[in-house]
C-alpha cells in the first residue's frame, strides 16, 4: 500500500479537516496551489528515483546471478 494511502487510512475525517485548516493558516489560501504543485513534483521525482534505484538493484542482482 502506498504511504499516502496508509496515512489517509489512519486519519479520520475530523483529523483531515484539522490538518487542512492548519495548512491554510500556515501558508495562506493563495499559496496552496503552488505548494501542492511543488509537493506533487517532488513526489514524482522521488518515485522516479526510487524506480531507477530498483531497476539498478535488479540488474546488479541479475549480473551477480549470471557471474556465479
Amino acid at each position: 500500500m502506498d504511504m499516502s494511502l496508509q496515512l489517509l487510512a489512519f486519519l479520520g475525517g475530523q483529523e483531515i479537516i484539522i490538518v487542512l485548516l492548519i495548512v491554510i493558516l500556515l501558508f495562506g489560501a493563495k499559496k496552496l496551489p503552488k505548494l501542492a504543485r511543488g509537493l506533487g513534483q517532488a513526489q514524482g521525482e522521488f518515485k522516479k528515483a526510487r524506480m531507477e534505484m530498483k531497476g539498478e538493484m535488479e540488474k546488479a542482482q541479475e549480473d551477480s546471478t549470471e557471474n556465479s
